[in-house]
């Protein structure tokens, strides 16, 4: 199948992203700083994020091997690699370095991206675009957490 190469090289690098992600935060969700945050009534236990970004990469994963496929332009890759930038840095940003504004502007930035992909190719990919529709809520709800923290701490 033509799907597989390009699925088995964004599965690698989408994982090596929540990979790096968790090294750059450093502990972030269970650091005494993150903890004593007022953080929002909806936020999700700890565990539900890393059973969430696992499940979304791999729709993503899916998602980027079908995309690619389809259209192997230099706008899909810049795309990719700026979701991907954006992605791992928030955790450096808002956990390690605790710049919570920063933090916000970068998820706020990375919900576009991840909405540019969903609006700009959903004629292209058609039903597969709902895999990409996790990564979107999901950024939807942690731009809200973000935020929240932003202007109650």
């Amino acid at each position: 199948m033509k799907i597989l190469k390009p699925l088995s090289v964004f599965l690698i690098i989408n994982f090596s992203a929540l990979g790096l992600g968790i090294l750059l935060m450093n502990n972030g969700p269970l650091t005494t700083w993150y903890t004593n945050l007022n953080q929002a009534p909806w936020t999700p236990p700890n565990w539900v994020f890393g059973t969430a970004w696992s499940f979304i990469m791999v729709c993503f994963s899916v998602y980027m091997a079908y995309l690619y496929t389809a259209l192997p332009t230099s706008k899909v890759k810049t795309l990719f690699t700026i979701q991907f930038v954006l992605n791992v840095s928030w955790n450096f940003i808002f956990f390690n370095q605790h710049l919570i504004s920063f933090g916000l502007l970068v998820i706020v930035l990375l919900t576009i991206v991840i909405a540019l992909f969903l609006f700009t190719y959903i004629h292209t990919l058609k039903l597969i675009s709902i895999l990409i529709l996790p990564y979107f809520i999901w950024l939807c709800i942690a731009t809200s957490l973000n935020a929240y923290i932003l202007f109650n701490n």
